[in-house]
């Protein structure tokens, strides 16, 4: 009886050793301050954001101020499809809040067996030619050191973003003001 006692605890100690293996740990990383809110995920948020910037390019070609009210849910099912189609996505599961003038991305990162939560915040700005400016004002990854070529994938994404919903046209229109606050950040211009 005491051999399959020992053989029982030395099983059991396998299993526990083996299940721990075979999940990740998390490590921590940046609190979301508004976890309350989980943003859903949708390919309608995408099609509805491209349908409305065809629109008010429509409008923007006859001479109107072009508004554009883009929304969390918006940039975040964006940007989750986007993610997708990458073979090694620097992070996953994001959640973008527009917020405070700022555009903050949350998500969770891997490395081996290890995860954390990744906060990323974004400044939107205008330049001097009347173009869109993103700059990632930091970055934080937890414990998990941040990827170098993360400001280039982010600032490359969302310029494609702004290119590819405005098409042709994208040159010649011209961003008098961007507001982020509160969920939303509305975009306004003219096709010059």
């Amino acid at each position: 009886m005491p051999n399959k006692k020992k053989f029982s605890i030395l099983f059991l100690i396998l299993i526990l050793l083996l299940t721990t293996l075979a999940c990740t740990m998390s490590v921590g990383g940046p609190d979301d301050p508004y976890p309350q809110i989980n943003i859903p995920v949708s390919p309608q948020s995408v099609e509805g954001m491209q349908a409305q910037f065809k629109a008010a390019l429509e409008a923007g070609i006859k001479g109107e101020t072009i508004i554009l009210t883009i929304t969390e849910t918006q940039l975040t099912s964006y940007l989750a499809s986007k993610l997708k189609t990458e073979n090694d996505p620097f992070f996953t599961d994001p959640q973008v809040y527009l917020r405070d003038g700022q555009m903050q991305i949350f998500g969770k990162a891997s490395q081996g067996y290890f995860t954390a939560t990744v906060k990323v915040l974004v400044t939107v700005g205008i330049d001097d030619q009347g173009q869109p400016t993103i700059a990632i004002a930091s970055a934080d990854f937890g414990p998990l050191p941040a990827p170098p070529s993360l400001a280039g994938f982010l600032s490359d994404m969302i310029t494609e973003a702004y290119t590819g919903a405005l098409g042709p046209v994208a040159t010649g229109f011209r961003v008098e003001q961007i507001a982020i606050s509160e969920g939303f950040m509305v975009v306004s211009g003219k096709v010059k």
